[in-house]
């Protein structure tokens, strides 16, 4: 796991160029710390940088950019490739000959071999940078399920990449701001791809390259990789058995590591079943958990429960409010993009590297992918309601209640008026008045971007899915979960988002798929008999903290310098207000300018 960067811009000398490239990778060290490197090409006015986190081949010779075939292919790459073993022996009996044991050097050797369709075969999280010598042409790619980050910008000055946006922002052409970006980040409490604070910077989409030849100044985008919902699996029992056997090797293949590796251990359905999983293939598994003195969010007798059938190195942490008023100035400028989430995952994190870990298995995608949210259960009704009037829709900015506000949204006809109803956070109404603008002018912003496909042909559960996964993981959970992490230096990995276990999941009929009392009934089913019934039977309870409280102490939360917080502040504390909404309205100041 690394932090890459490059440039190719004709207009500046190579010394200036990599005199940018050298501030944009140190920009992100966090995310690399065990070693730097650069390679560049005068002619072509081109720089690559990296930032290394050793996981797989710790030894110099997985140093980057890795020079592969007398030169001719540099990579700079961030990610794993969880099937680069079974690749490299049928690339070995094509002829290929390696020189390392990383799957940095599978990565060239597949695409010298296949090009780009490479790209389909491989299995992992992944954003990389190939420059090809002999054509001098860059492609950068990112991986199906948008794992890993990479943001790029192509402009007349020619293009520009990195694993962060704090990066780009060194680039002196790229500083101007995004004037929008407080608008997505009120609506949606994150900013959706393919918005981002910079005006000129985009993320690369998940499952797709983009080539870029030096001297041409033109880009050429390809898509390699997208799921589809085909549902053929009609057989509950049979889907069961292919959940079990297809999770099993998923997290076997994530266990893979020269470095210390363990488990986000929470208590809750999914990281029990990854810790269970885990247990079966790594003796002495490191687990990493939090607890609280509040019983109401502390879930440590469910860690306590499971932990008693697993051989493992529990590293169990007590988290006290004064750590959270005490760190919080600094997860908000760990951030890269502003979101409403992310301090649950800082922390984790933070105490994970205390550990002595490189690398951490996580849960992420198993609600999105099984029906593990509310949005589940009122899809149907967003579905109905979506028929009303315009004028009946809009008039729901008047009423009291949040939900009932929030129907407004719905006059945005398709997946984005769908997902601001079911998690929207604050209506244009509210939007312009806090921005002191035109509430026209809000609603003309969100109804243009983002531009999302139709998804009337899937189920009412495939839908909820589709928007869970594409929007709320997607543009949330993922993001959070990388620039967390690699905050303190630290992978996560995510087993339920393994590309042969998404396939399993989207050829299971949704009537099978999505039945059941329970939430994720099928995951549930498959291990019920292996996991204590405390840990399955109990309501959803997330991965939360005490946020309203202690949000509602925080000194810093209550007297931010500049804009005036103090109303919203006590709206918060007379519980009028969700700490989320505070908390997107505290980022609006402390992010700044974009």
């Amino acid at each position: 796991m690394c932090r890459i960067a490059g440039i190719i811009n004709p207009a500046l000398p190579i010394e200036g160029i990599l005199e940018l490239v050298n501030k944009m990778c140190l920009q992100q060290q966090h995310g690399g710390p065990d070693d730097e490197g650069f390679y560049s090409d005068a002619a072509s006015h081109f720089v690559t940088g990296h930032r290394r986190l050793s996981i797989i081949d710790t030894s110099e010779k997985g140093h980057q950019p890795m020079l592969y075939a007398a030169n001719r292919y540099v990579i700079s790459y961030n990610g794993e490739l969880y099937n680069y073993k079974e690749l490299r022996e049928e690339l070995k009996k094509a002829g290929f000959v390696f020189t390392t044991c990383s799957d940095t050097e599978v990565i060239l050797a597949a695409y010298q071999a296949w090009g780009t369709q490479a790209f389909k075969r491989f299995n992992g999280m992944y954003a990389f940078a190939i420059w090809d010598n002999q054509v001098k042409e860059l492609i950068i790619a990112r991986d199906p399920s948008g794992i890993k980050p990479l943001y790029y910008a192509a402009t007349s000055e020619g293009f520009a990449f990195a694993s962060e946006i704090k990066a780009l922002k060194i680039v002196p052409w790229l500083q101007q701001p995004n004037n929008n970006w407080r608008i997505f980040l009120m609506a949606y409490g994150h900013l959706p791809e393919p918005v981002t604070p910079l005006q000129f910077v985009k993320p690369l989409p998940k499952g797709t390259y983009i080539k870029f030849r030096a001297g041409k100044e033109k880009t050429e985008t390809g898509v390699f990789e997208r799921f589809s919902q085909i549902e053929k699996i009609s057989n509950a029992g049979e889907a069961v058995e292919l959940i079990k056997e297809t999770l099993s090797a998923s997290v076997k293949k994530h266990l893979i590591s020269d470095a210390p590796i363990g488990v986000f251990l929470s208590g809750g359905l999914d990281s029990s079943v990854i810790a269970l999983l885990a247990n079966q293939y790594q003796q002495q598994l490191n687990t990493v958990s939090l607890y609280f003195e509040d019983q109401d969010y502390s879930e440590k007798p469910f860690q306590d429960t499971l932990l008693k059938q697993l051989s493992c190195s529990h590293h169990q942490f007590l988290l006290k409010e004064t750590d959270f008023h005490y760190n919080l100035p600094a997860i908000i400028k760990a951030m890269d993009v502003p979101c409403c989430d992310g301090i649950n995952t800082w922390f984790i994190s933070k105490y994970a590297k205390d550990s002595g870990l490189k690398a951490v298995l996580s849960g992420i995608g198993s609600d999105e992918l099984l029906g593990g949210y509310p949005s589940f259960h009122r899809m149907r009704t967003s579905m109905l309601l979506s028929k009303m009037p315009d004028s009946f829709l809009r008039a729901g900015r008047f009423a009291n209640s949040k939900i009932l506000r929030r129907l407004c949204y719905l006059s945005i006809k398709g997946p984005v008026g769908r997902y601001l109803f079911l998690r929207g956070q604050f209506i244009p109404a509210d939007i312009a008045a806090f921005l002191n603008t035109d509430e026209h002018s809000v609603w003309k912003i969100l109804e243009e971007e983002p531009v999302l496909p139709q998804i009337d042909h899937l189920s009412p559960g495939n839908q909820a899915s589709w928007l869970e996964t594409n929007m709320y993981m997607q543009n949330q959970l993922l993001r959070d979960a990388d620039v967390m992490s690699m905050a303190h230096g630290l992978e996560i990995r995510v087993p339920f988002l393994d590309k042969d276990f998404i396939n399993l999941i989207f050829k299971i009929q949704s009537n099978i798929k999505f039945h059941g009392k329970l939430g994720k009934q099928l995951l549930i089913d498959a291990y019920k008999d292996s996991l204590p019934e405390m840990i399955w039977n109990r309501p959803k309870m997330g991965f939360s903290f005490p946020f309203k409280q202690w949000l509602g102490n925080d000194i810093y939360s209550n007297a931010p310098d500049g804009q005036n917080l103090t109303a919203y502040h006590e709206k918060l504390k007379a519980d009028k207000m969700h700490w989320s909404q505070f908390f997107t309205l505290l980022l609006m100041h402390s992010y700044g300018n974009g």
